[in-house]
């Protein structure tokens, strides 16, 4: 009796060590506009190499939520990303977008804000990291928008070891936009497109109808131009390090498709389709909205198993 209380007390000892939290730090980034702040998740390892996650599109924080409009949206898909990683001994970087949460004081008036601002920021995390000689190796993590980010942060820089693209955009955001509003009666995607056109060319567009005011109004477009200048195609085919993409079947936000074009554009690319998995990285086993609803904002549903155990592979080759 006494052999096996010893043993049930030692499985509860080894559970409590697989399941312990990760450590972590508080950083900031110091830019031109005000500090941009980050958490580093520290595993229990010496020297590891380390992961920087970059959120995607639309207010999104450090742990993978969104809140806009009084509306919010938690699930923390990237603070269990951190936290899954930590548990195979990779630390991470994640870091609020500037404007958004503790880096509202970093934010720029909208009219002034450029897509290659995200892209500086995530160059400048990059050399912070590669100068910590806590890490072995830096590698670089974008998921949805910050796909692209990431990309263009990675190209021609010796300092980033290996990219990931994670449920990244394989088309121009102009294309993603017209696709989106493709149920829509036919003089809307006309104008549509003929709005695109334009921005494209570099060339504001004055009378927006109030019905796309949300989508292209005057302050945004500035920053729209910037982005269209932007085929992720092209982009990952410029990258020398190694490439993971991997996609989640279950995604209702970006498709496929969009994986199978990135892998085109560089055959040599590692690439995953992970089962079930949907774009909070979330395990759905339906594409049906409700359900999917459901994933969103549930912060204490896991992230799925099979995409950390994918992760630590491509980072520990």
């Amino acid at each position: 009796m006494k052999q096996l209380r010893l043993i049930i007390l030692f499985s509860i000892l080894s559970l409590s060590v697989t399941v312990r939290a990760m450590k972590e730090q508080s950083v900031s980034l110091d830019t031109p506009t005000g500090k941009i702040n980050g958490k580093i998740g520290l595993p229990d390892a010496e020297k590891p190499p380390i992961v920087l996650l970059i959120a995607g599109s639309g207010p999104t924080d450090m742990d993978g939520n969104t809140n806009s409009g009084g509306f919010s949206m938690k699930n923390n898909s990237l603070k269990l990303l951190a936290e899954g990683l930590a548990q195979r001994g990779i630390a991470t970087l994640r870091f609020d977008k500037r404007g958004i949460a503790s880096s509202s004081a970093a934010a720029k008036k909208e009219s002034d804000l450029r897509f290659e601002d995200y892209v500086t920021d995530v160059q400048g995390w990059i050399d912070r990291l590669s100068e910590d000689s806590r890490f072995s190796d830096v590698f670089v993590l974008g998921h949805s928008e910050g796909s692209l980010i990431g990309m263009l942060a990675s190209v021609d820089n010796p300092k980033v070891k290996g990219f990931i693209s994670l449920a990244g955009a394989g088309r121009p955001a102009y294309d993603i936009i017209e696709e989106q509003l493709a149920g829509q009666p036919a003089e809307v995607q006309y104008l549509v497109k003929s709005i695109n056109d334009s921005l494209k060319a570099g060339k504001e567009v004055s009378n927006i109808p109030m019905g796309l005011m949300a989508l292209f109004r005057p302050s945004v477009q500035p920053y729209l131009i910037s982005w269209y200048r932007y085929n992720p195609q092209e982009v990952i085919a410029k990258l020398r390090q190694p490439v993971l993409i991997l996609q989640g079947d279950k995604d209702v936000q970006v498709s496929e498709e969009d994986a199978k074009l990135l892998k085109q554009s560089l055959p040599k690319a590692q690439f995953q389709i992970l089962k079930d998995m949907n774009h909070v990285l979330k395990t759905c086993e339906s594409v049906d909205m409700q359900v999917q609803q459901a994933t969103y904002a549930n912060p204490d549903l896991p992230v799925q198993e099979d995409l950390l155990i994918t992760i630590e592979k491509f980072v520990k080759r």
